[in-house]
This record gives structure tokens, C-alpha cells and sequence, in this order.
């Protein structure tokens, strides 16, 4: 049976990157009905940033030859690690239950959201791989930043978590799916790009429905 882990990471009760990342949960739902589902809002139910008991958690982890990720728990020595674990064990046990990994995230100030950020910093540990899952990230985007536009250099988001997912789980097929100029709804300088919005919010819908019968 797969699993699909959704977590949806922008402000807005109702964003573009929560319509597209539902599109694909749904479209998938249906491909899988038998399949596993679970669902966080890391927006409204927030992660805790990393603490001390984290690090030295983390230290410990470091000190093996190998990271089994699935026997941090034996790890736990002290009350410091033993808080740090109360947080981090159900999010870890979450990803670890997944086959699919669906991330709906909007851009923000070129980067990702605080809250996605604390997310991943809570899972991640030393020498970990999850090499054999798929990662989806369904995004919205204020301005454009495609291969070719103006400030395509300053995507930070795509960069920072095709990366991440590539140095720390050991992933390198994450696909990004992307709703460019969503600013050209409210930005009345950018009003005459509305059209190039819609066209990229239409396409970001089709292709996400499409993605999960791939997934």
C-alpha cells in the first residue's frame, strides 16, 4: 500500500500553493483509494524551531558510523534529548511511513516559509537517506522566476530544496510544479500580467493532476 505524506506550508487559509498541492492529493486519493494518507498544515499547527536538545541529539547521531534513521530513538539519553524526540518523532515516523512526499509552499522573499524550514530542520540528521521516496513541491510564485525571466537568479526556493533534498536525503528526481506572477491578482503593476498568471495557474493545475497518476 503507498502512502502520501501532504504538507502545506503558506500563511494564506486559501493560496494558490494549497489549490495546487490539494489538485495533486486529490487526483492521487483517487488513483489510490486503498492507499495511505496524512495530512499537516504547517502553518496553522507550526513546528517548533530546533532547541539545544536537538543539537545534542543531533551530536549523538553524528557519532555513529552510519545514521539508521528508523533507531534514533535509542539515541535518547537525557531529558534534553527526550523533549527534542517528543517533537521530532512523529514528524520523523510521518515521513519515514511515506512512498510520496507532496509539499505545497508559496514563495517568500525568494525563499521558502519559516514554518517549512523548521519542518525540515526537525527531520533531518546526519548521513540520512531517503533516496527511495518521491518528493513533489507545488509552488506559488509572486513575480516569475523561470529559466530566462529577469529575476530567475533569485529563486532560492527551487534551488534551496532541490538541493536540500539532494544533499540530506539523498533525492535527485524532486518535481516542482510552479503558479508564476499569483502578485498580478492584487499588484496593480503588475496588473497587465494577469494573463500570463492565468495561463500559469491553469498549466500548474493540469500538470499537478497529472504528476500524481505518475506518483
Amino acid at each position: 500500500m503507498r502512502t502520501l505524506l501532504h504538507l502545506d506550508a503558506s500563511a494564506r487559509r486559501r493560496s494558490i500553493s494549497r489549490e495546487l498541492s490539494a489538485a495533486f492529493a486529490d487526483a492521487w486519493r483517487a488513483r489510490h483509494p486503498d492507499g495511505g494518507y496524512h495530512y499537516r498544515d504547517l502553518a496553522a499547527d507550526p513546528v517548533p524551531f530546533i532547541g539545544e536538545g536537538w543539537t545534542q541529539l543531533c551530536d549523538a547521531v553524528l557519532t555513529l558510523p552510519n545514521t539508521d534513521v528508523e533507531r534514533i530513538g535509542e539515541l535518547v539519553r537525557t531529558p534534553e534529548h527526550a523533549a527534542a524526540w517528543e517533537i521530532v518523532e512523529p514528524l520523523l515516523a510521518e515521513l519515514l511511513a511515506a512512498d510520496v512526499i507532496l509539499i505545497g509552499t508559496p514563495m517568500y522573499n525568494y525563499s521558502i516559509p519559516a514554518s517549512l524550514k523548521a519542518w525540515l530542520d526537525q527531520v533531518t540528521f546526519p548521513r540520512m537517506s531517503l533516496a527511495h521516496r518521491k518528493f513533489v513541491v507545488t509552488s506559488a510564485r509572486g513575480g516569475a522566476y523561470s529559466p530566462g525571466a529577469p529575476k530567475a537568479a533569485y529563486d532560492y526556493q527551487e534551488r534551496f530544496l532541490r538541493d536540500f533534498f539532494a544533499g540530506h536525503f539523498a533525492v535527485s528526481d524532486t518535481v516542482f510544479v510552479h503558479a508564476e506572477l499569483a502578485n498580478s491578482r492584487q499588484d496593480p503593476a503588475l496588473a497587465h500580467l494577469r494573463a500570463e498568471h492565468d495561463t500559469s495557474y491553469v498549466r500548474a493545475l493540469a500538470a499537478a493532476r497529472a504528476l500524481a497518476g505518475e506518483h
